[in-house]
C-alpha cells in the first residue's frame, strides 16, 4: 500500500513493487535484487517469455498496448513502487500516468542513455546534465516518455525516478559486439575466425551486468533521495572496443582477431544489418554514474565483464540461440573485402 507517513529506508523492508515487463534482461536483475531486499514483487506482461523467476513472484498477464484494459487492471490497486520497463512511447507514458497516478508512492521509468546528444563533452563522460538531443527515434520517444511522466510527477501524482542504462547484459539476452546486438562475432571468435571492428577500435564503451544494474532500481525504491532525479546506470569502467572484444573473447578461452574497417565503409555495404553501429556504437558511449552511486551507495558493480560474458554466452548456447558464424557467408565476404582493401587485422 502507499505509505501515509514518512518513508524510511531499510536494508530489508516490506515493499509492494510492481514491474511492468519483468522478464527482460534488466528486469530479471531487478527482481532478484528486490527479493533480496524482502520486497513483494508482482510483474505484468503478456506471458510470452519465460524468465524462470522465483515462485514468490506474482504474475499478471495482459497487453499494455490495449490501454483501456491495461488501466482497468490496476484501477483498484495500490503499490509502493511501480517500475515501468516497457514504456517506449509518449502514449505508453500517458497510460502509465493514468493507471498509477495517486496509486503508488514512486514510479521508476527505465529510459536510456540514447536520449543524450552524441557529441563528446569536455570532460568526456556524459553526465545527467548533458543535453537530451537524441539521434534515433527510440531515443526521441524515450525523451517524450520522460517528459510525460515528469509532468504527472509535477502534479504530485507520484514521485518520479528515471534510470538511463547503456549496454546491460546477462543470461537471457545476447552478447552484443560493436556491429550487431545479436550477431555471429562471438561464434566466429570461438572458431578462431576474424571479426570486424569499426574504426581503430578505440571508441569508448561501457557494459554493466544485469544484476549490478538491478541494484540501482531496487535500492532507489522508496529512497527519497532519488525522487525527482535521473541517473545513468553504467559501470565505473570505461573500455575501448579493443578492451571489450579482448575480455569477452577471454571468456571463450580465445583471442579476438579484429579487422579494422571504417564505420562508413561498413555501413555503405550493410546499412540494414549494422543498424546498431549506425545508430549507437559508432559514437563514444562513455557515461558517468557518479550521481547514482552517491545517492544509492548499494549500486556497485561487482560482476566483471569476462565473468558475466562467460555466463551470458553459455546460457545463449544452452537455449540454442547462438548464431552460427561459420555459415554466415555474407559476413565472411565482408571480412574478405576488408582485408583485400588493405584494412589492418590485429589481435585485440
Amino acid at each position: 500500500m502507499v505509505p501515509s507517513g514518512p518513508l524510511k529506508r531499510a536494508s530489508r523492508c516490506a515493499m509492494d513493487v510492481l514491474i511492468l515487463g519483468g522478464t527482460g534482461v534488466i528486469s530479471v536483475g531487478i527482481v532478484h535484487q528486490l527479493l533480496a531486499r524482502g520486497a513483494s514483487v508482482t510483474i505484468f506482461n503478456r506471458g510470452r517469455v519465460s524468465a524462470r523467476l522465483p515462485d514468490q513472484v506474482r504474475q499478471l498477464r495482459g497487453d499494455r498496448t490495449d490501454r483501456a484494459a491495461f488501466e482497468r487492471v490496476f484501477e483498484h490497486s495500490r503499490y509502493d513502487v511501480v517500475i515501468d520497463m516497457i514504456c517506449f512511447t509518449p502514449e505508453d507514458a500517458g497510460s502509465t500516468a493514468r493507471a498509477f497516478g495517486g496509486r503508488c508512492a514512486q514510479l521508476q521509468l527505465c529510459s536510456t542513455v540514447c536520449t543524450y546528444s552524441t557529441q563528446v563533452p569536455p570532460q568526456v563522460l556524459v553526465d545527467e546534465a548533458w543535453p537530451q538531443e537524441p539521434e534515433t527515434r527510440y531515443g526521441r520517444d524515450k525523451v517524450a516518455c520522460e517528459r510525460v511522466l515528469a509532468q504527472a510527477a509535477a502534479q504530485r501524482k507520484f514521485a518520479l525516478t528515471i534510470v538511463r542504462p547503456s549496454q546491460t547484459y546477462g543470461p537471457g539476452g545476447p552478447m552484443l559486439d560493436q556491429l550487431e546486438i545479436d550477431g555471429v562475432a562471438w561464434d566466429r571468435v570461438a572458431r578462431g575466425l576474424p571479426i570486424l571492428c569499426a574504426g581503430d577500435g578505440l571508441g569508448l564503451w561501457q557494459a554493466l551486468h544485469r544484476d549490478d544494474c538491478g541494484k540501482l532500481f531496487a535500492w532507489a525504491a522508496l529512497n527519497p533521495r532519488t525522487y525527482g532525479e535521473a541517473y545513468n546506470a553504467t559501470g565505473p569502467r570505461v573500455l575501448t572496443w579493443r578492451d571489450y572484444h579482448r575480455e569477452v573473447a577471454a571468456a571463450l578461452g580465445a583471442r579476438a582477431r579484429l579487422v579494422f574497417a571504417p564505420a562508413g565503409w561498413l555501413l555503405q555495404r550493410q546499412p540494414a544489418r549494422f543498424g546498431f553501429l549506425r545508430d549507437v556504437s559508432r559514437f563514444h558511449g562513455a557515461y558517468s554514474s557518479a550521481k547514482a552511486r552517491a545517492h544509492v551507495p548499494e549500486f556497485m558493480a561487482t560482476v566483471g565483464l569476462e565473468e558475466g560474458a562467460r555466463a551470458t554466452i553459455a546460457a545463449l548456447r544452452q537455449r540454442g540461440g547462438q548464431r552460427d558464424g561459420a555459415t554466415d557467408l555474407e559476413y565472411q565476404r565482408l571480412v574478405d573485402a576488408a582485408l583485400l582493401a588493405g584494412f589492418p587485422m590485429e589481435h585485440a
